[in-house]
């Protein structure tokens, strides 16, 4: 599936489907990970993981904060872009999770997930 246009705050809000599969403690650069792997002689698959992760974008003039789902294929597509974030909570998490950058793509931390889940009326 191809988004022609990606989803607001205000559309995820609405359906709860979104909500109650956020994986709020995924770290969305594992999504850049090899699906296989040899470990030894074996060789080893990636369990896909289902469901809906934030992530910030570095790479842009600014930091932007999304929300990728997670697909049964084991990769990922970007379906949402959150624009009421203030930029200081975005800040914030860059500078705290720096060194977890991959590819432009930096977790969220814990004042984000805060602020979200407040947003999706989860607080």
């Amino acid at each position: 599936m191809i988004w022609e246009e990606l989803l607001t705050l205000e559309d995820i809000k609405k359906e709860s489907y979104y909500i109650q599969h956020i994986l709020w403690d995924y770290d969305p650069t594992k999504i850049m990970e090899p699906i296989v792997l040899q470990e030894g002689s074996k060789i080893v698959r990636k369990e896909p993981t289902k469901g809906y992760c934030f992530y910030i974008e570095t790479s842009g003039k600014k930091p932007e904060l999304f929300l990728m789902m997670l697909k049964s294929n084991c990769f990922g597509e970007t379906i949402a872009k959150i624009e009421e974030i203030p930029n200081e909570l975005l800040r914030e998490a860059i500078e705290e999770n720096k060194s977890k950058i991959k590819f432009g793509i930096c977790p969220i931390n814990e004042k984000i997930k805060i602020w979200l889940k407040k947003e999706f009326g989860l607080m």
